[in-house]
């Protein structure tokens, strides 16, 4: 999960420089990139051994809804960190798991304690002040909201992976997300056109993103299937700690106070969850 988190934040940062390299390059051709990045890594082994057949599951209405709502949430994400940056845009998208706790007493059929609601308040507490609107241009807040509708569509995703996973392998539950995101693409593009990357720079740039977002995947992937649920989690918030030191280092931007104090509170409450929900199960 350690490998994964850093190689996400390599993720963040990619889409960040890509932006900055050529201001006119829309995010949506940027995650097109890396979906199609993730779709050959995931069909070229599948192809070799002839069992392209497998990544298809049981197609169940869970694998499309996953589908659709990971990638909102991708596209979602990348036009968030292009507006806002890698580090406060990834503290919010982190309110998935959030929501995820959120949810489950509707969507699982499982109680929340006391002491679970009052985590889920103190999240959202930071959240607020994530975008609670502090000397910021219409831009900032557009994109804050656009990273906190990222982290619900995030959410609806992981609950659909949790129904889908049942019956089908994790090969399959990204092979959808893959296809559908590719889909979703293409009916962006049509509509709204789209520009290619200027120069190799931009181009190698998108290549590194999607190569690291499809290691990411694998070795979350792994560490879910080799340690407890809670614990891969709550390591897991390294991801935008990674993102945010990345994005003071490499491009100099430094949160507001309120900003820091909701990232303290998104990563304290965040990684409280997962072991107060294990314990609940």
């Amino acid at each position: 999960m350690l490998a994964a988190c850093l190689l996400f934040s390599i993720m963040t940062v990619c889409v960040y420089a890509a932006a900055l390299c050529q201001p006119s390059l829309p995010s949506t051709v940027v995650s097109f990139v890396r979906v199609m990045v993730n779709l050959a890594v995931l069909m070229a082994p599948a192809l070799l051994s002839g069992r392209i057949r497998d990544l298809f599951g049981d197609g169940r209405a869970s694998l499309w809804l996953r589908g659709l709502f990971g990638a909102s949430a991708l596209m979602l994400s990348f036009f968030s960190i292009q507006r806002i940056g890698p580090g406060e845009s990834t503290f919010i998208g982190a309110s998935s798991g959030v929501f995820v706790v959120l949810l489950s007493p509707w969507t699982l059929g499982q109680r929340n304690s006391g002491v679970v609601w009052f985590a889920i308040v103190g999240a959202f507490a930071g959240l607020f002040l994530l975008l609670k609107p502090e000397e910021r241009d219409q831009a900032d807040l557009v994109g804050r909201a656009l990273a906190l509708g990222s982290g619900f569509l995030a959410a609806l995703a992981y609950l659909m992976v949790a129904r889908a996973g049942r019956s089908n392998p994790p090969q399959s539950v990204i092979f959808y997300f893959c296809i559908v995101a590719v889909a979703l693409h293409l009916a962006y593009f049509a509509y709204a056109g789209f520009v290619l990357p200027d120069s190799a720079d931009v181009w190698l740039i998108m290549l590194l993103g999607g190569i690291s977002a499809s290691g990411a995947q694998h070795y979350m992937t792994r560490a879910y299937q080799l340690a407890p649920a809670a614990l891969v989690s709550a390591v897991g918030y390294l991801s935008p700690v990674l993102s945010l030191l990345w994005s003071i280092l490499l491009f100099s931007r430094t949160p507001g106070s309120n900003a820091l104090v909701g990232c303290g509170l998104v990563l304290l409450c965040g990684v409280v969850l997962p072991f107060l929900t294990a314990r609940r199960v």
